[in-house]
């Protein structure tokens, strides 16, 4: 085990970065900091930045670079963070949220950038096929010979494909995706931060991958 490690783990929705980077926390004991989680619990703190938050998700609207790199210095200045490291996951999302993290962890570096490289056309049929039941939220993967009626084995609910995982929808949240992230990916390959791991084979290959990098960083 490495102490402290400090990671930012970049990859399209589809590739399998959220499984990964709960992995690599519990091997490295850090903490996984996901945007989804660090939104929801500053909401749920209660305090003026998580009120911000609230009113700003309430109303349909996009948490832009200045919230959003504000709940994340108050994430990073816990203690857990300043100790024992952690791994970023689904922030920095803009080259100005990278600047501002530089700034924020001036004092202790991220000591890698990884990309967890799966092509886009993969991520298209994971998330096409991805079915969810209604109730509990257990996934499942669709065969296309599936029966029609489709009941969780978990809860007994139903098992149906969300309307944003069509395929055009799909498309929709890449295409965003490769937006934001390209130039992203330019600013920390310029920097000499990043390293692409690809994130095709079997996760434990996957991980082994990934952990072989973040310790030759270390």
């Amino acid at each position: 085990m490495i102490p402290g490690a400090r990671l930012i783990i970049l990859g399209r929705q589809g590739a399998g970065k959220g499984t990964q980077c709960v992995r690599l926390a519990r091997h490295y004991v850090v903490p996984h900091i996901s945007t989804g989680d660090v939104l929801r619990a500053a909401v749920r703190e209660g305090a003026e930045l998580g009120q911000e938050v609230r009113e700003i998700l309430e109303s349909g609207g996009l948490v832009g670079d200045s919230t959003m790199i504000g709940v994340v210095r108050e994430r990073l200045a816990k203690p857990d963070a300043g100790t024992r490291g952690y791994i970023l996951d689904g922030f920095p999302r803009t080259v100005a949220q990278a600047e501002a993290l530089a700034e924020i962890t001036a004092q202790r570096p991220i000591h890698v950038v990884i990309d967890l490289d799966v092509p886009r056309e993969i991520v298209l049929e994971r998330i096409s096929s991805r079915r969810v039941c209604r109730d509990c939220g257990t996934n499942y993967t669709s065969t296309g010979a599936d029966a029609t009626t489709w009941i969780c084995d978990v809860c007994g609910g139903d098992v149906t494909q969300r309307d944003d995982d069509t395929p055009e929808a799909v498309n929709r949240r890449l295409d965003l995706y490769e937006t934001q992230t390209s130039p992203l990916i330019e600013h920390y390959g310029n920097l000499g931060q990043l390293v692409v791991v690809n994130g095709v084979g079997h996760p434990d290959n996957v991980f082994k991958r990934l952990t072989d990098v973040v310790e030759s960083r270390r």
